[in-house]
């Protein structure tokens, strides 16, 4: 069973999330702001943590930030009333996994949470397996059953983000984002540029596809075997 830590100043909303949590499997613990969090995390095992942005003593972003400087990659996941493009882009930016703003749609906020544990999962193992395909974290290598070929680091990115998330649509914008970092002046036709790459790379490959979503972006799709 997977431990989510859920730290959140509402009483309220609290017990909402531990009811949801604790109704899909999930053992919720619960601290009511950033440094009764960091008490829990010095004595009690976690898988990820649910985190409010506005709370008293220490709020999410220097929550987060502390956790990043100390080392811990545990995956986040910011759910706040906080809707501002620059209070999200500050979250990314500070080590944030994901950002989701209230109210939020409970089974949106699931799926989020299996999708950071899968990644999770996925980048302590430093590999991700597709079919007979096999992407190698540590050497930027993709292995097939025709042999191993290794990428430049920004298409070996893109690729894995693709992979880890499959069937999940990414816009041009969300990829730019998190491979090229928001600082970037890259123009999101590189996007374009680097997909067209893994696809020749890629055409003949049994396991998986890189689809166009016809005005949205990418996604990647799975072959059935």
């Amino acid at each position: 069973m997977f431990h989510i830590l859920v730290v959140e100043d509402n009483a309220n909303t609290r017990r909402l999330m531990e009811a949801v949590l604790t109704q899909h499997g999930y053992q919720p613990i619960l601290a009511a702001d950033g440094v009764e969090a960091l008490e829990i995390l010095d004595k009690k095992h976690v898988d990820l943590i649910l985190l409010d942005i506005m709370m008293p003593r220490m709020d999410g972003y220097e929550f987060t930030q502390t956790l990043r400087e100390s080392g811990c990659d545990l995956p986040i996941l910011m759910v706040t009333a906080r809707e501002k493009p620059a209070d999200k882009h500050r979250g990314f930016q500070i080590g944030t996994d994901d950002y989701m703003v209230k109210p939020v749609d409970e089974e949106e906020m699931i799926l989020r949470i299996a999708a950071l544990l899968r990644r999770s999962r996925i980048a302590n193992e430093h590999k991700l397996t597709v079919g007979g395909t096999v992407l190698d974290y540590d050497q930027f290598s993709v292995t097939t059953p025709d042999g191993s070929r290794v990428l430049p680091k920004k298409e070996f990115l893109l690729l894995f983000k693709l992979l880890s998330y499959p069937g999940k649509i990414f816009t041009r914008r969300q990829l730019m984002d998190e491979i090229w970092d928001m600082d970037s002046d890259t123009d999101e036709r590189t996007v374009d540029v680097h997909i067209n790459r893994l696809r020749d790379h890629f055409r003949d490959n049994p396991d998986f596809e890189i689809a166009t979503v016809r005005g949205l972006g990418y996604k990647a799709v799975r072959k059935e075997s």
